[in-house]
């Protein structure tokens, strides 16, 4: 049997931790940057943690060999 393709939109903006879960890059930090407050960016800077139910769908089907 051929091998699983991982969908590739799915590649370029999820990866797996060491320990399983899916990490992403947060939305809203790439343009109408002068509104926000240097807080809020700041904190848009570091990637976010999926939730374990959005995360067991990611994995099974999109990154299949994650």
């Amino acid at each position: 049997m051929p091998k699983m393709k991982s969908k590739r939109c799915a590649a370029k903006r999820f990866s797996l931790t060491a320990t399983g879960k899916v990490k992403y890059k947060k939305m809203n930090l790439r343009h109408i940057l002068t509104k926000k407050s240097a807080k809020r960016k700041r904190n848009l800077r570091h990637g976010g943690i999926l939730s374990e139910a959005d995360s067991a769908k990611i994995r099974k089907q999109l990154l299949p060999y994650g």
